[in-house]
This record gives structure tokens, sequence and C-alpha cells, in this order.
């Protein structure tokens, strides 16, 4: 599962939302959870520029939830998702879950992501709440 910056920044302002909840499966092992270098890029530079203080909050959180840090999106992975999202830095998001084999991008994002028929044929997207549902339903199904 790949997490967009805006999960990581919902997940470090609350403690009981769901993409907290999200990190704390991984935390638990229940997930395996990852980010790309975009990500982790875009996450540091907007918390060094409104919340300093956040930026280890982060760096724990992702180090007890055992996020993975995937590689850059090459070029075929890059192709697909600006055939699916016309605004690049969003573009770059999908492409580094598709790098890494994601089968589901969790995301805030509801402009180019979240509900953009043109994502869902190459990888699920949703919310947090929109993939703890999808979660809880496999597990569901897989008893």
């Amino acid at each position: 599962m790949f997490l967009d910056s805006s999960v990581l920044f919902a997940a470090v302002g609350s403690e009981g939302g769901g993409a907290r909840l999200i990190l704390k499966l991984g935390e638990a092992g229940a997930l395996s959870l990852w980010v790309g270098p975009w990500i982790l890029r875009e996450a540091d530079a907007v918390l060094r520029l409104k919340s300093e203080g956040s930026r280890a909050l982060l760096a724990l959180l992702l180090d007890r939830a055992q996020v993975q840090a995937g590689p850059e999106a090459g070029n075929e992975a890059l192709e697909k998702a600006l055939s699916a999202v016309e605004y690049p830095p969003d573009a770059q998001v999908l492409a580094e879950a598709l790098e890494v084999g994601a089968n589901y991008l969790v995301s805030l994002d509801q402009k180019h992501l979240v509900g953009n028929p043109q994502t869902q044929d190459l990888i699920a997207v949703g919310t947090p709440g929109d993939f703890l549902e999808w979660y809880r339903t496999q597990l569901v199904e897989g008893d």
C-alpha cells in the first residue's frame, strides 16, 4: 500500500484519524506500507515551512510503521501515470505507487487522484477511510 504526502500530513496532525490508524497497522505488521522519494521530499519541504517541529514526529511515525521507501519512478510508470493524471506532481505520486507495485494508493487528493476513473484502471485509489473499509472487506473475505 502506497501513501501520498497528504496522508502523512494527516497522520502527523491527528492521532485519532484514519491516516494514523493505517500507520498503526503498519507498526503492527499487518500492512506493508510504501512511500517514494517524491513523497518524502515533498513532506519534508512542507513541514520545514509550516511545522518544523513535526518533522521529528513524521520520522518517528514512519520508522515505527516500518514504511519502506521505493525508488524513483521510471519512464514507463511515469508515462502510465501521465495518461491518467494531467497534473505532473500528482502523476509523479501515482508513478511512484506504480513503480513499487502497490495494490492501493491512499490519498486525500480529491481533485486529481481520489475519484479519478482513469487512475482506477491502474491502481485502487482512495482516502484513508476508503482504504480501511476496503481492508476490512479483504479481511472478511479472507476468512
